[in-house]
């Protein structure tokens, strides 16, 4: 019975999509804006319900319990025969065959629909039902499962404090395997959801899905490889600075009796070892102490301030009342996914976020971050920006808007600002720029490297099931300077344990490009809105800065990415402001390092 009105939701849109459908019509521009707009209601209305759906799917995980995955298979596939029409195809195609007389405005529409409907293209119904089944059970694996050590559960926010914090080794090898754990329920999964997502998208002549994600920039694979390892290779110098500086600074803490060659992965602060900063913890600014005086509702509402204090609106009383913003009780009998997100639920004003805030300065970042992305939807949801463009400039601007807001948040004139630290209080600024080089620049080859070159390898170069934990660590030694401790056999997918691997595929250079681009913006604030060190910045309050990211934000994604660069910064893509950003870092762990043997090579192997 409880499903009743999601049913009677799907026959409505599935009514409107037929009602919508558009017969093939000469190029002019009436008959084209007529099209649009028709397919455009209709996919509100079934975007709508597929958003509610997978909310419920994401923020209500009940072990054994399927009814919610089902419901999201039917509302995801509705979509799916909307967005992946062969009559919307084959229409599209005839109007962009003949643009002679639309307008920008309107190729760029009808080639995002052309875009979209090959992620569902209806010549393979069949198979576009089964992916949406596939990928719906390994988001229910995945974030269903209990990790347990020595029996007892033990919360992914547990996991990722205990490697934090504990300088037992013991215990933290046995964290980190119970981390892996879920890895092998993922893996044939994994391999079944590669097979569907390439097959799917070569029905609209794609090579493969790597493929078709890259196309999104307008850039092909090689393209794209290119770029992050040409962010990899620039930023090379400094990482093996701070992979040398790790391994010593490591094997002390730890008691070790050798400096590895290598860092063992359990001796990271992160699963994936894709943020160190942990290790260095900057004198006066406690912020943990501080913010666990606060609670975790001051840090969401101490976000939106931020953004208020920058000009932006309030948010929305409807965030707080239909977010998902802290961690479920243990006695609830539910779990939900752990893995911070915001969401534009209707592509209009039904924002939220999925989080499981806690007070720390880990959330405190977070929310920040996520609320970057909120900021975002709610900027370019304007009459100027149709519906089917309402994104990002690029899926990188995105993320880099989030993670710039992050990034701000926690320089020390910012938290003097919002009362977090004293004004007074002596701070040791380069190990505060070492602390963010641990989390920035060691992100880079995690980002750009292995996971960049994994997926493009599972997607393009049809790597085998049974390779894929090899190739996994092949890679992480190669990009990272990591090993597992001991063995981990091809029974591991290890890689399968990062939640994009599974349910954000072939897009993680998305948060390389992401880092690159948060640093263009953030020297161009700082040095020509601000007129501040980039390294100690205090945002707040400035209703400049907040004009200039409107700027960009409002715009979605109806203009050229390269050209929004361009117009705005005055440059491409680049990770030179980055590399500006740390320089002052290189000459400290250079003398840190004397005497210090260096393990990875002065120029990366690939």
């Amino acid at each position: 019975m409880s499903m009743n009105p999601f049913r009677h939701l799907f026959i409505v849109a599935v009514s409107l999509s037929v009602l919508a459908l558009p017969t093939m019509a000469q190029s002019n521009p009436e008959e084209v804006q007529d099209f649009i707009d028709r397919y455009t209601t209709t996919y509100v209305n079934l975007y709508k319900v597929a958003s509610e759906a997978e909310w419920a799917s994401n923020t209500v995980i009940i072990d054994g319990v399927e009814t919610i995955d089902e419901v999201t298979k039917l509302a995801n596939e509705a979509l799916s025969q909307h967005t992946g029409s062969v009559e919307v195809i084959e229409t599209v195609r005839g109007y962009l065959d003949q643009p002679e007389g639309l307008t920008p405005l309107q190729v760029k529409q009808l080639k995002s629909i052309l875009y979209t409907a090959a992620n569902s293209p209806q010549n393979v119904p069949d198979l576009v039902k089964e992916r949406i089944a596939a990928e719906n059970k390994q988001n229910g694996d995945l974030f269903g499962f209990t990790f347990t050590v020595d029996g007892q559960e033990i919360t992914p926010n547990e996991i990722d404090k205990q490697l934090e914090e504990s300088t037992d080794l013991e215990k933290r090898r046995q964290v980190w395997v119970a981390s892996k754990e879920v890895g092998k329920l993922l893996k044939d999964g994994l391999a079944k959801l590669v097979q569907l997502r390439n097959k799917t998208v070569q029905s609209l002549g794609y090579d493969d899905y790597f493929s078709y994600q890259v196309a999104d920039y307008g850039m092909t694979t090689p393209e794209m490889i290119a770029l992050n390892d040409k962010f990899v290779t620039e930023l090379w110098p400094l990482y093996r600075e701070l992979h040398t500086w790790a391994r010593y600074e490591l094997a002390e803490r730890y008691g070790a009796e050798e400096v590895p060659d290598m860092l063992p992965a359990d001796w990271l602060p992160n699963r994936w070892g894709q943020d160190w900063s942990p290790i260095v913890t900057v004198e006066g600014l406690d912020l943990d102490a501080a913010l666990a005086a606060k609670g975790p509702e001051w840090l969401i509402k101490q976000a939106e301030r931020f953004y208020v204090s920058l000009g932006f609106d309030e948010l929305p009383e409807s965030f707080y009342t239909k977010s998902s913003l802290y961690p479920v009780d243990a006695s609830k009998g539910y779990k939900k996914n752990t893995h911070a997100s915001a969401w534009h639920m209707d592509l209009d004003n039904d924002v939220r976020s999925l989080m499981s805030v806690e007070p720390n300065s880990r959330w405190y970042e977070t929310t920040h971050h996520e609320l970057g992305h909120i900021y975002y939807y709610m900027e370019y949801t304007n009459p100027n920006v149709p519906p089917l463009l309402r994104g990002g400039a690029n899926r990188a601007f995105h993320e880099g808007v989030g993670s710039l807001l992050g990034m701000a948040s926690m320089q020390k004139p910012f938290l003097v600002e919002v009362g977090l630290v004293d004004e007074s209080a002596e701070t040791d600024e380069m190990q505060q720029l070492l602390k963010e080089a641990l989390a920035q620049v060691v992100f880079i080859p995690f980002s750009a490297g292995t996971m960049t070159h994994f997926e493009r390898d599972l997607y393009a170069k049809d790597l085998p099931e049974d390779q894929y934990n090899a190739r996994w660590w092949e890679y992480v030694k190669e990009f990272q300077g990591i090993v597992p401790p001991g063995t981990r056999g091809e029974e591991y997918a290890d890689a399968a344990t990062k939640t994009h691997i599974n349910n954000d595929a072939a897009q993680y250079y998305d948060y390389a490009l992401s880092y690159i681009i948060l640093h263009q913006l953030h020297a161009h604030i700082a040095n020509e809105i601000l007129e501040q060190d980039p390294r100690a910045t205090n945002y707040f309050g400035n209703k400049e800065v907040g004009a200039f990211l409107s700027g960009i934000l409002k715009q979605g994604a109806v203009g050229d990415w390269r050209e929004i660069m361009k117009k705005e910064l005055g440059q491409e893509i680049s990770a030179k402001p980055m590399l500006e950003y740390y320089q002052p870092l290189v000459a400290y762990l250079k003398e840190q390092n004397k005497g210090r043997r260096y393990t990875l090579p002065e120029n990366p192997a690939f």
